[in-house]
């Protein structure tokens, strides 16, 4: 496929190619299975953030600076799950491996662009825990739903441009070499690579992504916890800290879920080179697992949302019961 695109490309002239050809998991073994396993946490993933996003936009004691972030952060589960999917299928399912320029490269921004709200909405939380355990008695004056706001809008404007940018500088890349993509999606890391002029401005933009949606953040939310120790030791009582505690357990769940695998790519290539099929199981799981325990360990296991949920059976049962009475 690669010498296809020699013979009809000299070293100097610009090479867009009508399609990309993605290898997906064509090279694990037992890659029918796996792919069930994805299935049943795309399902998940739908059901629970659907679910989720339904009854903060309902409830409206619900409509607090913490169940904002959480509903922006379940709509991203959404936006990336749902952007990511399509291709497992086309690979896995349909045996399509093709994708055209174009949707190659919307793919890339949704995925991206969703991946790095995940990031600043987890970042927002920490922060949240932050305000909540070591300044309690100012917490309604410093996180308030006019800060909130103003906080995810700027985070996921910087993050549209930010993505925007990245994918137009692939944009200029000329692919005179292979057409090939390294992975079930269309993955900005192997696919820059590819190219055959400068790719020296994405690698910057890799770098920088890098370091802004997954060093920083993940920088933030440890120093955020620590705060929170340091906090949790002026408490005298130790079923106090473990009260304080227990409302971080949910976050630091979903924190490890996300940033570990990422964190352990990263790792294994300073070590050496990570192991191709290593690297996209890891990957896949780094997308997906997180969005589907977001509410299931998060969302749907806080107080007020299990609240609500009693409410709405209790009114169910009592409807059913006055209607059977009248009947």
């Amino acid at each position: 496929m690669g010498d296809t695109l020699n013979q009809n490309a000299t070293a100097n002239s610009f090479v867009r190619p009508q399609y990309f050809f993605i290898t997906g998991f064509s090279n694990i073994p037992h890659a029918q299975y796996y792919f069930i396993f994805l299935c049943l946490i795309y399902v998940v993933t739908v059901l629970g953030n659907s679910f989720v996003t339904l009854i903060i936009y309902v409830d409206r004691s619900l409509h607090t600076p913490k169940y904002m972030a959480i509903f922006t952060l379940a709509v991203a589960d959404l936006g990336e799950s749902t952007a990511v999917f399509p291709n497992v299928i086309n690979v896995c399912l349909l045996n399509i491996h093709q994708i055209t320029y174009e949707a190659c490269m919307s793919n890339m921004i949704f995925i991206y662009f969703f991946s790095s709200v995940q990031s600043v909405m987890l970042t927002v939380l920490a922060y949240d825990r932050f305000v909540a355990i070591c300044f309690p008695l100012r917490y309604h004056s410093i996180v308030t739903n006019t800060t909130m706001g103003i906080i995810l809008t700027v985070g996921c404007i910087f993050n549209v441009v930010f993505v925007m940018s990245a994918v137009l500088l692939v944009t200029r890349l000329s692919f005179c070499k292979s057409i090939v993509i390294d992975s079930y999606f269309c993955d900005h890391g192997p696919l820059y690579r590819l190219a055959c002029n400068d790719n020296m401005p994405n690698y910057i933009m890799v770098m920088l992504f890098t370091v802004l949606h997954f060093f920083l953040p993940l920088s933030l939310i440890c120093l955020s916890y620590v705060c929170i120790l340091l906090a949790l030791f002026k408490i005298a009582s130790w079923e106090g800290r473990l009260k304080a505690l227990k409302t971080c357990f949910s976050h630091l769940i979903l924190v490890s879920a996300f940033y570990f695998p990422i964190l352990g790519i990263y790792i294994g290539a300073m070590a050496g080179s990570v192991q191709r099929n290593a690297r996209i199981i890891n990957i896949s799981l780094s997308y997906a697992i997180p969005a589907m325990l977001n509410p299931i360990v998060y969302s749907l296991n806080t107080a007020e949302i299990k609240d609500f949920v009693k409410r709405s059976f209790r009114r169910k049962k009592y409807k059913n019961t006055v209607t059977g009475t009248n009947n």
